[in-house]
């Protein structure tokens, strides 16, 4: 399998806000101020976005959130559900107004572009449990080589991680990236706010891993696969230039997208790096990154059929 894809799936908003139940835990997020037109600009800032990429030679699949449902965070669909080949995986989401993402009949819309798959694997259940792996928020996945980074938090749980990997094959390399919060060190809510990975090169923030065998680790086996790593600084992280993704376009180029906070934080000398990789795609959605402590990457879910 290949580690990019030219297909995705997007949710667009129907309720966008700074969701209160995610923020005990997502330091990104931009709890204090507020906006009156939040949810209106987040979907402009969408539409934009599915424009840009649809341009840039992308198939974009998206969905509707009918707002049936309090789902602030819908536009985050990766962290819901990913896709495999013929398997399709739901996972379980820390925060009780996410689990009803699952609802939004991201399979349905799939469907009706033509794409199916024969199995839905559904770790869901396992919110009963209070265990939570919220997908490829928590799983950098490595396609070509079958390996799941993934950095331990509440929403990455240490027993369902080698569940996962069990069931699809992958091997698991753990570790613990925190941030500074005040005067401590605290768990990163989601592995894909600190590491991207693309089929030739790693972005990734190794000052976030303290502990010095684990970034040992992590740095072994992205020589051993032949990565280029490119690191990045936590103020860096904080303008999610760890958030960006490697798709293809219909062509089969290679394209970067990343949003324009984060293309404006890298160096010259980190975007020409980068540049070496894949075209770079730059969006803007200022305020779905404020209030949703989240950018492009958590807002695209690669479609493998």
């Amino acid at each position: 399998m290949a580690q990019s894809t030219n297909c995705i799936l997007m949710v667009r908003p129907a309720a966008f806000r700074a969701n209160e139940e995610t923020a005990v835990n997502n330091y990104f997020q931009d709890t204090e101020t507020t906006e009156k037109n939040t949810n209106l600009l987040a979907q402009a800032e969408f539409d934009n976005a599915v424009n840009i990429l649809v341009n840039a030679g992308v198939k974009v699949v998206v969905v509707e959130d009918s707002g049936k449902f309090d789902t602030p965070d819908s536009i985050f669909p990766n962290n819901v559900i990913s896709f495999h080949g013929d398997k399709a995986i739901l996972y379980p989401m820390f925060a009780a107004n996410r689990q009803c993402e699952i609802f939004l009949n991201h399979l349905g819309v799939l469907e009706k572009n033509g794409i199916q798959f024969k199995t839905l694997k559904d770790y869901s259940i396992y919110t009963e449990q209070e265990l939570f792996l919220e997908g490829t928020g928590v799983l950098i996945l490595d396609r070509v080589n079958k390996i799941a980074y993934c950095s331990i938090s509440e929403r990455a749980n240490e027993i369902l991680l080698p569940i996962f990997c069990e069931d699809n094959d992958y091997t698991p390399i753990v570790f613990h990236a925190t941030q500074q919060v005040e005067q401590q060190r605290l768990p990163i809510y989601h592995t894909n706010v600190m590491m991207a990975l693309g089929t030739a090169f790693c972005v990734i923030c190794l000052d976030s891993i303290q502990n010095e065998e684990e970034r040992k680790e992590i740095i072994t086996n992205l020589e051993a696969t032949n990565k280029s790593i490119i690191s990045i600084s936590e103020k860096q992280m904080h303008h999610f230039c760890g958030n960006i993704l490697e798709l293809k376009n219909k062509e089969e180029e290679t394209l970067i997208v990343l949003s324009e906070q984060a293309f404006n934080a890298f160096s010259e000398e980190q975007k020409e790096q980068l540049r070496s990789f894949g075209k770079l795609i730059s969006i803007p959605i200022y305020t779905i990154e404020k209030y949703g402590g989240g950018s492009i990457r958590c807002m695209i879910a690669e479609v493998f059929h």
